[in-house]
């Protein structure tokens, strides 16, 4: 493992201590911020589904396809929090 005051062989110069803690922060759970990003993302679009969905049960238009779909957005909208949650707790 590598010392917050060792030199950086290729360079000559030494890692500073907020690198240092960023890398180490990488190394314990690497990708956290695509994941988050990804979660945001997902999130987003099934907000933006879900109420797409549900206008068109409140306007009574094809029920038949708009409630299950409406029924998948909120299922992908709180899979998404589960996760982000999940990934905040450890």
């Amino acid at each position: 493992m590598v010392q917050p005051n060792s030199q950086n062989r290729m360079s000559g110069r030494q890692i500073n201590p907020e690198q240092y803690a960023r890398l180490k922060a990488e190394v314990a759970a690497p990708y956290r911020g695509m994941r988050k990003f990804i979660y945001i993302a997902g999130g987003a679009s099934g907000f933006i589904g879900a109420f797409i969905f549900l206008f068109q049960v409140l306007a009574g238009r094809n029920l038949d396809a708009a409630l299950p779909n409406l029924a998948l957005q909120v299922g992908i909208v709180t899979l998404m929090v589960f996760l982000w949650r999940w990934e905040n707790r450890r």
